[in-house]
Formats: C-alpha cells, sequence, structure tokens
C-alpha cells in the first residue's frame, strides 16, 4: 500500500510513525512545506522563554525507512487519479492522509508591514520574534488566548515590558469563566505583563499598536488571534468542507482513499486544535489502513496553560446549563481559582488556576467520567473544611495502574510500569518506549518520580535521569 501523508507537523509524523510500526510493507512518503524536522509546537513558548534549546523540540518521527520530503509544498491534488502534485513532481497514492494544520489569522490593520510584526505559530516565528526581541525593549501581543498567553509570558521572560491586547472581555474566554479569567490577568501582572481586555486595535504605527481608545506603545508586535484550519488544499480537491475538513468516524473524508487529521480536521461538528487529540486522530487513520477498524468518538479535551510560573488547566462546558451544579473556590491574593461544573455526579467542565493541589483527582475523573466524590469542597480544595490535609502519598505505588500519567499520549502508569519491566532503565528509555512527556511536557515530573520508585522497587538496577 502507498499512503502519502501532506503535512509534516505533529500529527503527519505521528501517523507515518504510526503506520510503519503497525505494518513494515506499508510504504509511506511524507511531505512538509517546513524545512525542518518535526517538532513540538506546544514548547514555542519555553524556547521563546529561553527554557529550551530547539534540540529539545524535536520528536521522533517514522524512522529512516520512510520517504520524507522536507521543504516540498504539495500545490494540488487529483482525487480522480489519486496523484499529489507538489512543488517537484507528482505521486501517485492509494490512500492519502492530510495533515495540513492550520494558518494564523491576521486581523487586516494597517501598518503591519511596518517592522517586526511577526505571527507565533512555527519554529521560524519563534525565531524571527526572539531576534525582534533582542532590540525591543517593549513588546504587544495582539490576542489573548492561549497562544497569547504563552507568547507574552515567554517576551517577558526575556525582559521585555509586555501588554496583552485582547477584544474578549477577558482573557482565554474560550477557556475560562470571568472569575478565572481575572485571576489569570492578576497572576500575569504578577509576572510583568499588562492585559488590556475589551480592545479593538486600529493600526500599528511602528512604535505603538493604536486602539479604539487610546495607544499601547511598543516597539514588537506578536499576532496570536487565533488560526484556522488550512482547507485550501481540500477545497481545490472538491472535497467537503466546513470550518475544517469534514471527517466521519474514521477520519475519512468526503472521499474514502483520503483522510484528514489534526487541526485541519472537522470530526462531528468540531475542530480541536489541539496536540492530543490530533494523535488520536492518527492512530485511528493508522489502525483502519493497517487493518483495524476502531471509530473515533471524539476526546475529552484538557487545555494546560505552558507559561513559566502559571499553572493552568480548563476543561470541558465553562458556561453550565440551569441544571448542573457549580462549585467555586477563589482565593485572589495566592492568585488561586478553581469551579468544577457537575452535571450527573460527573465534572462536565472545570477551571483550576494556581496552587490547586487537586487538579490531577479533577482531570482523572474528566477522563473518566467519573462520579464525584460526595464531599465537593475537598474536591476544590484537597480537604474538607475544618479538617486535617490528606497525607501525601509517600510512593507512586499507590497510584492506580490505569491513572493516565501522559494525557497527550493516553501514557497510562502501567504502561510506564510495563517499559520498566521490559528493560527501560532511565527517564529517557521510557520516554522512548511510551512517547510519556513528548506532548506538552506537563507530565515530566510526574514521570521521573515513577522512574525514580521503580528504581527502588527494584534496587538491583540504577536509574538515571
Amino acid at each position: 500500500m502507498r499512503v502519502l501523508v501532506v503535512g509534516y507537523g505533529m500529527a503527519g509524523s505521528r501517523v507515518a510513525a504510526e503506520l510503519r510500526a503497525r505494518d513494515a510493507d506499508v510504504k509511506v512518503t511524507a511531505f512538509g512545506a517546513e524545512p525542518h524536522r518535526p517538532y513540538n509546537r506546544i514548547l514555542l513558548s519555553s524556547l521563546l522563554a529561553g527554557k529550551v534549546a530547539e534540540d529539545d523540540l524535536t520528536i521522533a518521527g517514522p524512522g529512516h525507512d520512510a520517504d520524507v520530503r522536507l521543504g516540498v509544498s504539495v500545490v494540488g491534488i487529483d482525487p480522480g487519479r489519486r496523484v499529489v502534485v507538489t512543488t517537484e513532481d507528482t505521486h501517485e497514492y492509494d490512500a492519502l492522509v492530510l495533515a495540513t494544520g492550520a494558518r494564523p489569522v491576521v486581523p487586516p490593520l494597517d501598518g503591519l508591514s511596518l517592522g517586526n510584526v511577526h505571527a507565533f505559530r512555527t519554529l521560524d516565528d519563534c525565531r524571527a520574534i526572539a531576534a525582534g526581541a533582542a532590540g525591543a525593549g517593549r513588546a504587544v501581543v495582539l490576542g489573548g488566548g492561549l497562544l497569547g498567553v504563552e507568547a507574552a509570558r515567554g517576551l517577558a521572560g526575556r525582559g521585555l515590558d509586555v501588554t496583552i491586547v485582547h477584544a474578549g472581555p477577558w482573557l482565554m474566554e474560550r477557556q475560562l469563566d470571568a472569575d478565572g479569567g481575572r485571576v489569570l490577568a492578576a497572576a500575569l501582572a504578577d509576572a510583568g505583563v499588562r492585559v488590556v481586555v475589551g480592545a479593538t486595535a486600529r493600526a500599528w504605527t511602528g512604535d505603538a499598536l493604536l486602539l479604539a481608545d487610546g495607544t499601547v506603545p511598543g516597539d514588537l508586535l506578536v499576532v496570536a488571534c487565533g488560526v484556522r484550519p488550512d482547507t485550501a488544499l481540500a477545497r481545490a480537491a472538491g472535497l467537503a468542507v466546513g470550518r475544517g475538513i469534514l471527517v466521519d468516524d474514521a477520519m475519512r473524508t468526503s472521499d474514502p482513499a483520503i483522510s484528514a487529521i489534526g487541526d485541519c480536521a472537522e470530526h462531528r461538528g468540531t475542530v480541536y486544535g489541539l496536540v492530543a487529540p490530533a494523535w488520536d486522530h492518527a492512530t485511528t487513520v493508522a489502525e483502519r489502513l493497517t487493518g483495524t477498524a476502531v471509530p473515533y468518538h471524539g476526546s475529552r479535551v484538557v487545555t494546560r496553560l505552558k507559561a513559566s510560573g502559571i499553572d493552568l488547566a480548563a476543561m470541558g462546558a465553562v458556561d453550565p446549563d440551569p441544571d448542573a451544579e457549580v462549585v467555586s473556590f477563589a482565593d485572589p491574593a495566592r492568585r488561586t481559582y478553581a469551579r468544577l461544573v457537575i452535571r450527573d455526579n460527573r465534572v462536565a467542565g472545570a477551571v483550576l488556576i494556581g496552587d490547586n493541589p487537586t487538579v490531577g483527582s479533577v482531570v482523572q475523573l474528566f477522563d473518566r467520567d467519573a462520579e464525584v466524590p460526595a464531599d465537593r469542597r475537598a474536591l476544590l480544595l484537597g480537604r474538607a473544611l475544618g479538617g486535617e490535609p490528606p497525607a501525601r502519598a509517600e510512593s507512586p505505588g499507590f497510584m492506580p495502574d490505569q491513572a493516565v500519567v501522559c494525557r497527550c499520549n493516553s501514557v497510562r502508569k502501567a504502561a510506564i510500569v510495563a517499559s520498566w519491566r521490559d528493560g527501560a532503565r532511565t527517564v529517557g528509555d521510557v520516554v522512548a518506549a511510551t512517547r510519556a512527556t513528548t506532548g506538552c511536557g506537563g507530565c515530566h515530573d510526574a514521570v521521573c518520580g515513577l522512574v525514580e520508585w521503580l528504581s527502588t522497587v527494584d534496587p538491583r538496577v540504577e536509574v538515571a535521569a
């Protein structure tokens, strides 16, 4: 079988690797418009902040036996002849996987051609922002969604005076409620980031962003106004397109020989735009093309903010229906906020900002669609009011085997233990065997703790970081 993959980012490289792992006889050819090896886009804000190096972003591809064409753009698809046309030549396929991702939304502002204006989406964008920041003292980030907040925190980490300008009523309004948005803004202020919300940008002058009712000075403008699924190739090929490329539960498009995955795909009216669903899509396609039909029914999404010094997790419904139960706790002085939306005795949505000891438990309950404890206060605070905090588990051995350690890759504790029993003796070995930590990186400490625990359970083996 000849499988072509168009797009070689986090989704495209994953489906190529999954195909090769399942069937060595599958001939995979992947085309990546960017000249770089596949990299972890989630960690770009950490790269911008100087917390990681570019080499730390590299993710594993399908191996040397796959045909990978970097810096090669696909310019057309002929579904009738099952042919893909690139800037260099043409290729026939038996199955085609579109992983074209998304493109940044750039608003029609005057002055964007004046210089030191950058989108924040790719590695090259990150390099350009870092270069522009080197000669700047003040930065303006246009857009206060997840990406804008991460970009602002990264620039503040470089020592710049940063202002976020956001059109919405509060930051990250798609994931947070108003109280959560205010706590996040306060936490950003502590980190040196000013926030202006409800603002309409008019023009960029090269040294300031002009608003409808004011001016924000800056030497650097980062545009983070969201992304839009890249559907141009699919649309030109006559495939059904809504907000994204429309797919069924097998991730097939309106042409059964063509699949779509990741940020470009729209499944049951949802475009996820996050890595965990993209990798679920990749697994679904790889299993189907190699003989196992396991339908995809959607993903339970948890958004984690990757910003130094600010812990945030949001999941599910922000605005509850009238029948839902809402439990919340706020400590503005400590920049801590928690809000749970409970329906049918299960977590339908949650916002957790700051030092919340129960965040892991809430995520697990949401993931498993499990019933919440009767004492809601314990779920918010880690203990009932007036009670003693629970004793910390002295060993990861108390963690259930089916507990999800790495959400991005759906790696459970049992898989990490199994990799140890199969010979993985370092954190790097466990990562290579399970892919844990290769998504957002938020589970790194948990994986290190499990490896350290395993070394004590089996004291004959020394552990290395």
